[in-house]
């Protein structure tokens, strides 16, 4: 994020652009983590300084979970700009849909949210900043942009394996996150591992 404020300050001459924290705040899976949570996980990130206090504001998107794929990126896109953003960070692919011929591969690639948004009608007014392909960085224990020059110093940790460690009460990497964030997940885990 602070790579993508400084573009916007030095190369696009903006004053004071602000990062929008738009968690998903309408219903969601069974198995997702409950909203109350993310935000105490996006709290803890401000307080230990991920992210930047002052230039963050955090605000629920009160949407449910009821899209997949293009349609779902699309669907994010439009409504953070009709909300008055005017670029927009895209990272992976859309919503980690699993390719339908069981092969454990995703449907989608990282790079393809950042591609249907490029052709998208109506989204003429929104730049899109495609995210680089974040991964944890063995060789200096914590996340970095993934260096395909040297792929087997990198690891990939999805939501879902972040959620069995912290259901497991296993610990991720050390860097791998933010503490008191993890703490907070961890903690919701053990928590419902405790009252079932």
């Amino acid at each position: 994020m602070t790579e993508t404020r400084q573009q916007l300050l030095e190369k696009h001459g903006y004053h004071n652009p602000v990062l929008l924290l738009h968690p998903l705040g309408g219903w969601t899976k069974s198995d997702d983590v409950p909203l109350n949570i993310r935000i105490a996980q996006h709290e803890a990130c401000l307080d230990e300084g991920v992210l930047d206090r002052d230039t963050t504001l955090l605000a629920i998107f009160p949407s449910p979970m009821l899209y997949a794929g293009p349609r779902e990126v699309q669907w994010h896109a439009r409504t953070r700009m009709l909300a008055g953003a005017q670029y927009y960070i895209v990272g992976r692919d859309p919503a980690g849909l699993p390719h339908p011929n069981g092969t454990g591969v995703d449907l989608y690639d990282p790079s393809h949210g950042a591609k249907v948004l490029s052709m998208a009608p109506g989204l003429s007014n929104l730049k899109i900043i495609p995210f680089r392909v974040a991964a944890y960085d063995k060789t200096i224990n914590k996340m970095s942009f993934f260096d395909s020059t040297r792929s087997s110093d990198f690891l990939f940790i999805s939501g879902t394996k972040m959620r069995t460690l912290a259901r497991e009460g296993m610990e991720p990497p050390n860097g791998f996150m933010a503490e008191k964030a993890w703490k907070v997940l961890s903690n919701y885990y053990c928590q419902l591992n405790k009252s079932v």
